[in-house]
């Protein structure tokens, strides 16, 4: 999706697309609900994690605990 906010039209094709029936009074409610989620996700894309590894790497167990006594 382009950083163009996506439209109350779009929003209706987008949903048909995807076999979900919206309501024309929705389109506009939707557009700017996808809207939020997609302004949303691109500042969670600016982040830079760095040497994090992804959270199924992640073990409880290995924590050191003694470091905080």
């Amino acid at each position: 999706m382009s950083s163009a906010e996506l439209t109350p039209s779009e929003a209706a094709r987008w949903a048909a697309h995807a076999g979900l029936p919206l309501p024309a009074d929705r389109h506009a409610a939707v557009a700017a609900t996808a809207d939020h989620i997609h302004s949303v996700v691109a500042v969670l894309r600016e982040l830079d994690f760095g040497e994090t590894p992804p959270a199924p790497a992640y073990r409880a167990e290995q924590e050191n605990h003694d470091a905080a006594v």
